[in-house]
């Protein structure tokens, strides 16, 4: 049961969450320094914990309905992502620190995107089955 779409899309959020943010910077400060996740370690443990979670969900096919928990869960965790990069570039003083925002603030957005359409994949088949039960 890999081949559903679900698992596609939560492939695509192990990739933007585990290994995206290795590649792109988060914000560049004034010194022309680019800022990586790997620089501060609360990044890393929920960039980490975020790809983890969307892994196992993948191969949790067998209970959606505990699959559409931990994708709750992990949107959740990447709301909190998006708090602290929000937190931290409104603590700084302003273009004092960080000149230049990077792509990789948007991660976590992109995979709360993915996990919102796995998520209603994984309630469209939970209606299908549903319906079919129904029936006998």
């Amino acid at each position: 049961m890999l081949q559903r779409i679900q698992s596609v899309y939560l492939f695509i959020c192990v990739i933007t969450a585990g290994a995206l943010p290795l590649f792109l910077n988060l914000w560049t400060n004034k010194a022309k320094i680019e800022v990586m996740f790997t620089d501060y370690i609360a990044y890393v443990i929920l960039f980490a914990s975020s790809a983890l979670l969307a892994a196992v969900s993948i191969f949790s096919y067998k209970n959606r309905q505990n699959q559409f928990v931990i994708n709750r869960l992990n949107m959740i965790l990447n709301f909190i992502l998006i708090g602290l990069f929000v937190y931290h570039s409104l603590t700084l003083s302003g273009e004092a620190q960080v000149s230049e925002k990077g792509i990789g603030m948007l991660l976590p957005i992109f995979s709360i995107v993915f996990l919102a359409l796995a998520n209603r994949a994984i309630k469209r088949d939970e209606d299908l089955v549903k319906s079919v039960d129904r029936i006998r």
